[in-house]
């Protein structure tokens, strides 16, 4: 990573090949395997199926900015490729309101008036915490799009919305929870945000897209080229696209699997399927030992699915 996201430094996952082409598996390592299990449906997908036909040529993409500083977060926005739309991470754990402010007006100057800007929490407020951060928040950035998980349950999701504002997006609410639909039972969200891996495939979420009914936005999980490729077919697949994605990720990545990264040009990532290149995937293999690791982790989620099929 070029700089700590997601409180990683090193992003880890393996690839899979099959008559399609590339797939990847990259669950976070402190996912057990009945969490990863959807993880391995996208990457078969991606290998054996292949994806839908694509609706439109190009995705819109966000560039992300993480909990640092207001000098750095203004250059990532100022390196972002053309984004007019930028997505800060909030609620960091030891950081300040006022550091967040700071970083909110810093990434407002670099993006101009037109800009828009989302803060995503992770689901790190209560709700009380919430509506005061995002009130301040708001004034700070001269307007928010929309902020993300402000709090962890579906239910404070439905309180904090019902008292601010600003739109509300789902995240986690969607992709870690027992049933993905109580955010539009509980009207607790505007924005449903998707991410492919978690939710098992393109083909899953754009069902959960048609039952769910809210407008989407979709998302990376800090994937390589190959992983965002997946993101990008879903984009692309969705009937409509309201929002900028935050599929602009690669660019956290120090390195990549493909000769040409998935980066964006003009605001948008091209909807293509990247080819794996050797070369580039000896410059970032891991040891013997971590490849061991990885595929006995494969096993343990392959054997989850046998028992589960069985």
């Amino acid at each position: 990573m070029t700089t700590r996201f997601r409180g990683i430094t090193t992003r880890e996952g393996m690839l899979l090949r099959g008559p399609a082409g590339w797939g990847e598996l990259s669950p976070f390592l402190e996912y057990d395997a009945r969490v990863a299990a959807p993880w391995l449906r996208c990457a078969l997908e991606a290998a054996d199926q292949g994806w839908p036909e694509p609706l439109r040529g190009t995705v819109p993409v966000n560039v992300t900015v993480p909990a640092v500083g207001p000098e750095q977060a203004a250059a990532i926005v100022r390196a972002g490729n053309g984004c007019t739309t930028a997505k800060v991470k909030v609620a960091e754990p030891g950081q300040t309101r006022a550091e967040e402010e700071a970083r909110l007006e810093a990434v407002r100057d670099a993006l101009g008036p037109a800009g828009r800007i989302r803060v995503d929490a992770n689901g790190g407020w209560s709700v009380d915490e919430a509506v005061e951060a995002v009130r301040a928040l708001d004034r700070a950035a001269g307007g928010l799009e929309y902020v993300e998980q402000p709090c962890a349950s579906v239910e404070d999701l439905a309180r904090v919305r019902r008292r601010v504002d600003v739109p509300v997006a789902a995240d986690e609410s969607i992709r870690r929870a027992e049933d993905p639909y109580r955010v539009r039972d509980l009207e607790a969200a505007d924005v449903a945000v998707l991410k492919v891996q978690p939710l098992g495939g393109v083909r899953a979420c754009l069902r959960i897209a048609e039952d769910i009914g809210l407008p989407v936005v979709v998302s990376s999980a800090l994937e390589s080229s190959v992983g965002i490729a997946a993101g990008v077919a879903l984009a692309a697949a969705l009937p409509e696209l309201p929002y900028a994605c935050g599929l602009a990720t690669v660019q956290l990545l120090t390195g990549d699997v493909v000769a040409h990264p998935l980066l964006p040009r003009d605001g948008a990532l091209p909807v293509v399927r990247p080819e794996v290149d050797l070369a580039a995937l000896d410059r970032v293999r891991a040891s013997r030992d971590r490849a061991d690791d990885w595929r006995a982790r494969l096993a343990d989620i392959e054997a989850l699915g046998q028992d589960q099929s069985s």
